[in-house]
């Protein structure tokens, strides 16, 4: 038996235990409308880590046009609304048929294209990467390199020509930050707002995102309100920094809160969060990324539901599969983070099965 046919026989009979003990499972939880559900995810071709994408990057490589097709439709069944995509391109290569770099040699022709064509299908809303053109590692250099900067922006207008007709290409990510230390830095600062420029003229009227790391660093007074001010972009997706165990389930409540508080007084930037749903299987960094249990993942959404627009979560790629999903790309646990959580969606929205 391969793999793949294994991990989905696997997923079955996983389902089958679930289904089996669902009545008891969800009466464990209670309706809560004060915790928010995971609106949206971010997506990826390639996690651009090797060593952290152990448990999918060799799945997604032999995805065909169809099981593209078939994970999105199966995300928007999850009750997703938004997917971010992490990067149009990596280490000189693009997931996509490109002049400006060769392309990666995937089963699928053309993945960006399968995404979302089935995202026009199933109402999902796209934030479309504009990088990574040069070494994500090197993020300064990726933010202020004047020949990166010609090739991003050659990239954006590639990219907006081929597939900015679908209505699902609601805005753009862009995905190179700097981690806040106290304040917005001038290069975050002039690289968004350089990214937000081309991208208003490309797609006019689009939405844009980036999601910075640091939250528990900065310092919410004057200057940071001034800082964001001067920002231009239209969400702020902060990481809760969970998963990399630079905080705690239960403990970012402090920062959100003085964060809504921040984009309260400036006026700028919708406040959405970016919770982190993995933990590594051995090193932080330095092993491969596994499923949360769902218990932490719940405190965090719990913690700071009173303070943000909308969750997003890193990531549903890897992290969660529906069971016997014909699109599997992760570890065998992935499919009791799933179920888990629809076990308890089902109670928040009162349809226990």
């Amino acid at each position: 038996m391969d793999r793949r046919k294994f991990i989905q026989t696997c997923g079955l009979t996983i389902a089958s235990m679930y289904l089996f003990n669902q009545t008891t499972f969800a009466s464990e939880f209670k309706r809560n409308p004060a915790i928010k559900p995971i609106v949206g995810s971010w997506f990826e071709f390639m996690h651009h880590n090797a060593v952290e994408g152990t448990y999918w990057n060799p799945a997604l490589k032999e995805f065909t046009t169809e099981q593209w097709r078939l994970k999105v439709k199966e995300i928007s069944e999850a009750g997703m609304e938004y997917l971010v995509l992490l990067s149009v391109a990596d280490a000189g290569k693009t997931f996509y048929p490109s002049k400006l770099q060769p392309r990666y040699d995937f089963v699928c022709d053309d993945p960006l294209e399968a995404v979302l064509s089935a995202a026009d299908e199933y109402g999902i809303k796209f934030f479309v990467s504009n990088d990574f053109w040069g070494d994500f590692r090197n993020v300064e250099k990726m933010m202020i390199d004047t020949e990166i900067a010609k090739l991003r922006e050659k990239g954006m207008e590639e990219v907006a020509g081929k597939y900015g007709h679908h209505k699902s290409f609601y805005g753009w990510y862009f995905p190179n930050e700097t981690g806040i230390h106290n304040t917005i830095d001038e290069m975050t600062i002039n690289y968004v707002n350089a990214c937000s420029r081309k991208a208003r003229e490309l797609i006019p009227g689009c939405t844009n995102l980036i999601a910075p790391y640091g939250t528990k660093t900065i310092r919410v007074n004057d200057q940071y309100i001034r800082q964001l001010e001067r920002l231009d972009i239209d969400i702020m997706a902060y990481q809760d920094e969970v998963g990399v165990n630079k905080t705690k389930a239960g403990t970012a409540a402090r920062y959100y809160e003085a964060l809504y508080k921040a984009h309260e007084k400036a006026g700028r930037a919708r406040l959405w969060a970016d919770i982190e749903v993995f933990r590594f299987e051995e090193e932080v960094y330095k092993s491969a990324l596994l499923p949360a249990h769902f218990e932490r993942v719940l405190k965090q959404m719990e913690d700071i539901s009173p303070y943000v627009e909308n969750i997003l979560i890193y990531q549903y790629i890897g992290m969660m599969n529906k069971p016997g999903s014909e699109a599997f790309a992760g570890h065998e646990s992935s499919t009791t983070l799933y179920m888990d959580y629809m076990n308890w969606l089902d109670v928040q929205n009162e349809i226990i099965k």
